[in-house]
């Protein structure tokens, strides 16, 4: 079921572009863009509202755990939580699933963050403003889809 696309032809061009072999530069550039939108519009948001009153500074810090989750989810290569080539350290291949589920914990309990903070912060009150809440949930959006495209859509068989 994985490769029921791979024979759909999207039309004849000359250019014969090998993506095979430029997969890890295209997910990088494009995590790099998701991850880099995500702070763009917060920094936005932060600039546009800096009154406390209608942007509280604390909720900067769901882009912050969603960063660090960025950072652990990719810490570690799909080898290392296979077991493949990680046989050492303090836990092994366990502590490599264990830094693994606990990114993927921290990001999507940012996204579930900036989703409370966005309903019960700026639209169930009624606020007259509500896009800093909206900033907040896209900023954590972006930076969870940067990481999840940064994770898998790279292949390590172009590392050897």
């Amino acid at each position: 079921m994985s490769g029921f696309l791979d024979g759909i032809r999207c039309g004849e061009c000359e250019c014969n572009v090998d993506w095979g072999e430029r997969r890890n530069a295209i997910a990088s550039v494009a995590a790099g863009v998701l991850f880099f939108t995500g702070w763009w519009i917060i920094i936005d948001a932060a600039v546009k509202y800096p009154d406390e009153g209608q942007f509280h500074h604390a909720y900067h810090t769901c882009g912050v755990i969603a960063t660090l989750a960025f950072l652990m989810i990719n810490a570690v290569s799909n080898g290392q939580v296979r077991g493949d080539s990680y046989s050492e350290g303090c836990m092994g291949q366990t502590g490599a699933r264990v830094w693994l589920f606990i990114g993927f914990m921290l990001a999507f309990g940012s996204l579930i963050a900036s989703m409370w903070i966005l309903f019960g912060g700026f639209v169930v009150p009624q606020k007259p403003v509500v896009y800093p809440g909206i900033a907040i949930f896209f900023q954590n959006a972006f930076i969870f889809f940067g990481g999840l495209v940064f994770k898998f859509g790279r292949t390590e068989d172009l590392w050897q």
